[in-house]
Order: structure tokens, then C-alpha cells, then sequence
């Protein structure tokens, strides 16, 4: 006998077979969690609470708009009447309407301008100083950014106040130069200026804190290629850093003219609750058509008209991102 005789035969495994054509199948019985439903699921009480808080406002803003609504129909003496497009009609023939939109987009565009700019530039600088110094700067961003709107407006009202307002006394101090007893809300344009300095102030720390997040972003290889190709500071802002700024510089660029079309504590505030015609926006001349001059249905048309101008922004805003992705 020999010895391959008297060897064991070695198993082998049976061969596998070939999955069916549809692809892997899950046992009976088992099925993936989740599914399609899943996601409304976890957005369900997000949606539930913006229906409730900004659904009805909406609607009901919308509703006021189409009819003759004032204190007679508030207080229940007489029913709401619908007028159709006959509140529209009105506030846009009115003549002062147009100056405030003029006015508001004015304002708007240069509180943004400033904000970004000035932005930029404290977010430039802070990748440049040291590190105690910086969060120097951190502590007093984020201090003037979480102070209350009421507050800052109260400090603005004293820095620029005619008889007691420490800045005449600064500036007067400067050859040439006599401000005391000057009242900046004299005129619109002046008293627009302090407000809208206001409104940067408040604005510019959430500009610098996104931004030099955004900063930490950008490769430091193409920065130093830029240099070794002879470009200068200027040179590799504009051809390397802006252009991977660009889709936070978009999204914060229509985020301040979202808020910046929509002030109204710092002017209302800054005029005691009473701004004159020169300091009118949308904002405050839609409040006194509907709770000064008490034609509710006025500053509802007011309101809805300034929901479809920001509406407009929105919808650069998006396509602005959309051309961002299909670049990328």
C-alpha cells in the first residue's frame, strides 16, 4: 500500500454562488431602519413651531393687505371689507412711500458696504497679530456683538448727544474744529449716518468671527506659490483668498442686507419712539401707518411689500450659490 493510499483526501468548500441579478437580498424578516419618512419625522416639530410662530403672522399680514381693516373693524364696530389690490394701489402711488424705499435701500447698502469692508479688515489683521492680542480683540467682538440692541442705542444716543455727548467734546478738541453744542439728528442725513454707524458697530463681530473662520480655511501653499510667482499682498488676496472667501463673503453679504432692510429698534429707539419723516424706513413707516395713523391694512401692504423686496434678495442669493456649486 502506498502512501497516497493511505492518505485523507482533503475537503474542499463548496463553491459560492453567484448573487442574483437584482442584487444582495436582506433575510425575511429584516428590514433597513429609516426610510423616506424618516427625515420629516425629525423635522416635524421644527416645522410644527415655524407654522405656529411665523405661519399665522404670515397669513393673517397677507389677509389685512386686501382689506379696509383700522380701528373701527379692530374693535368690532364694523366688518373687515375686502378691497382687493386697492391698499397696493395706494402706497404705491403715494409719493413719500417711494422716498422711504429710496431711503431704506440707501441706508441699507451702505451699513452693508461698511460692515463687510471694516470686516474684512479686522479679520485680515487678526491673522496677523499675536495670539494675546487677539484674544484681545476676540473678548471685545464678542462683548459688543452680545450686547442688547436698547443698550447700544442708549450709549450711541449719550456719545452723540448735543449737550452732553462726550464726541462733541473729542472733536472740538481738534484744531479748527468747534462741535459743541452740535445735534447730529438736526438733519436726516446726519442723524441716518449715526444710525447706521449703530448698525455697523452691532454688525461687524459676526462678520470678523465668520470670516476669519473662513481664513483658517485657505491653503497656505497657494498663498506662498502667489508670492513666488511675484504677486504682491493685493495680489494674492484678490486672485487666492477672495475667490475661497466667496461663498461665505455671498452668504454674508445677504444675510446683513436681510437685517439691515429690516432695523427698526436703533431708529425708533435713537428718535424716542417718534422718527421724524427724515429718519423714516420701511420698517418704521410701515409701524406708524398701522399703530400711528391706525390704517392697519396700510402698513399690512407696507409690510407684505417689503417680505417680496427681501424675497428678491433671497433669490439672488441662490442663484449666486448655485453658480458657486456648478463652478465647483
Amino acid at each position: 500500500m502506498s502512501a497516497a493510499d493511505t492518505t485523507t483526501p482533503a475537503t474542499l468548500p463548496p463553491p459560492r454562488q453567484a448573487p442574483p441579478p437584482g442584487g444582495t437580498r436582506q433575510p425575511r424578516g429584516k428590514r433597513t431602519s429609516g426610510g423616506a419618512g424618516t427625515p420629516w419625522l425629525l423635522l416635524a416639530p421644527c416645522l410644527v413651531i415655524l407654522a405656529l410662530v411665523m405661519g399665522y403672522p404670515l397669513v393673517r399680514l397677507v389677509t389685512l393687505s386686501f382689506q379696509k381693516f383700522g380701528q373701527s373693524q379692530l374693535w368690532g364696530f364694523q366688518p373687515a371689507e375686502s378691497v382687493g389690490f386697492d391698499n397696493f394701489a395706494e402706497v404705491l402711488g403715494d409719493g413719500e412711500f417711494w422716498q422711504v424705499v429710496l431711503r431704506t435701500i440707501i441706508f441699507a447698502a451702505g451699513s452693508v458696504i461698511f460692515t463687510m469692508v471694516l470686516g474684512m479688515l479686522v479679520a485680515l489683521l487678526l491673522q496677523r497679530v499675536s495670539g494675546w492680542v487677539k484674544t484681545l480683540i476676540n473678548i471685545a467682538l464678542v462683548a459688543s456683538w452680545g450686547m442688547p440692541v436698547i443698550v447700544a442705542t442708549t450709549v450711541f444716543k449719550w456719545l452723540f448727544d448735543a449737550d452732553y455727548g462726550i464726541l462733541n467734546a473729542l472733536l472740538s478738541r481738534l484744531p479748527g474744529v468747534d462741535l459743541i453744542g452740535h445735534n447730529w439728528f438736526a438733519s436726516g442725513p446726519e442723524g441716518l449716518a449715526v444710525i447706521m454707524l449703530l448698525v455697523v458697530w452691532g454688525a461687524v463681530p459676526f462678520v470678523v468671527i465668520t470670516l476669519s473662520a473662513g481664513l483658517t480655511q485657505v491653503p497656505k501653499e497657494l498663498e506662498e506659490a502667489a508670492r513666488l510667482d511675484g504677486a504682491g499682498a493685493w495680489g494674492v488676496f484678490r486672485y487666492v483668498t477672495l475667490p475661497i472667501l466667496k461663498p461665505i463673503i455671498v452668504m454674508l453679504t445677504t444675510l446683513s442686507v436681510i437685517w439691515d432692510m429690516g432695523v427698526f429698534p436703533q431708529v425708533f429707539v435713537m428718535r424716542n419712539g417718534h422718527p421724524e419723516a427724515e429718519f423714516q424706513l420701511l420698517t418704521t413707516y410701515s409701524y406708524d401707518r398701522a399703530f400711528v395713523v391706525n390704517d392697519y391694512a396700510q402698513g399690512s401692504a407696507i409690510a407684505l411689500i417689503t417680505v417680496v423686496l427681501l424675497l428678491g434678495v433671497v433669490a439672488v442669493y441662490m442663484r449666486q450659490m448655485l453658480k458657486i456649486g456648478d463652478v465647483e
